[in-house]
């Protein structure tokens, strides 16, 4: 058994997959607020030869995050860290989304840093979403998020503004800010040798991506894959085959970018508004 120790926070549909592909030989450290997912996925893992230890975390408190980094290095050298924590737009408020997917997601990145062993690393979950875009992110205000420090996040002024009034407002902001976030980050874990990077996937079978399907925005997301190239929603496997290959030592010159895995249905979009601009 290798001494390598892999993180995962957020163990739902994404994390458990994530976790199997790379995870057998390693210990690995699952990481939830829901502790009732948590002893699920722990005793389906170890039961199916998996060595795992849990902890309790709630990724909104970067006390809580911060603790978390410290016990992972507690284990052994930190080699990988799997941050899919995140909450859904069609259950949650847009405070709640700020809090879990766009500054839990800031203070996962920063402390693990502190922790990343040398040739370590990490992959956080995004979305497409972020990818489409928010009109009103203008430059200025990409920059707030990319470089602005993690306990400081929430406290920019369009943050408490209508630009996220609402749930979907709120996630395509937060899921933006993941992908910008990973061009500085990269800077701090390169200095310890490590590497990081977000995907963004799109619309995805699991009890989240389900959720948002059942939601008021269901039907224009089965349009998007109906839609798209692939012509399916991505399964769980789709995103861990993409995180293994980051994690990875084929991916060793890849480092602060976005992995866009989402059936083509970003490019669909786009070309159908580039045709609808060219025929106007």
């Amino acid at each position: 058994m290798s001494d390598k120790v892999i993180v995962t926070v957020g163990v739902g549909g994404m994390g458990e997959a994530i976790t199997r592909r790379v995870g057998s030989g390693a210990r690995v450290l699952l990481a939830d607020y829901d502790q009732e997912l948590l002893a699920r996925v722990h005793a389906d893992l170890e039961g199916d030869g998996y060595d795992v230890t849990t902890a309790v975390v709630d990724v909104s408190s970067h006390a809580s995050v911060a603790d978390l980094a410290q016990v992972a290095a507690g284990l052994g050298p930190v080699t990988q860290l799997i941050h899919t924590a995140g909450v859904s737009a069609a259950k949650s408020s847009a405070a709640a989304i700020l809090a879990v997917d766009l500054a839990g997601v800031a203070y996962s990145v920063e402390e693990f840093g502190k922790v990343i062993a040398p040739g370590g690393s990490g992959i956080v979950i995004a979305s497409m979403a972020g990818t489409l875009g928010e009109p009103q992110l203008t430059p200025e205000r990409e920059k707030a998020l990319r470089v602005i420090p993690a306990d400081d996040l929430l406290s920019l002024p369009f943050l408490n503004s209508d630009l996220v009034e609402f749930p979907t407002h709120a996630y395509v902001v937060s899921k933006r800010a993941n992908q910008l976030r990973m061009a500085a980050a990269a800077l701090d874990w390169g200095r310890r040798g490590a590497r990081i990077n977000s995907i963004s996937p799109g619309i995805i079978s699991t009890p989240q991506g389900r959720d948002e399907l059942a939601g008021e925005a269901g039907a224009s997301m089965r349009a998007m894959i109906d839609g798209s190239p692939a012509g399916r929603m991505g399964t769980p496997g789709d995103i861990a085959a993409a995180a293994a290959f980051l994690l990875g030592p084929d991916a060793a010159f890849i480092t602060g970018t976005d992995l866009l895995v989402d059936g083509g249905a970003v490019a669909a979009i786009r070309l159908s508004a580039a045709r609808s601009a060219h025929r106007g």
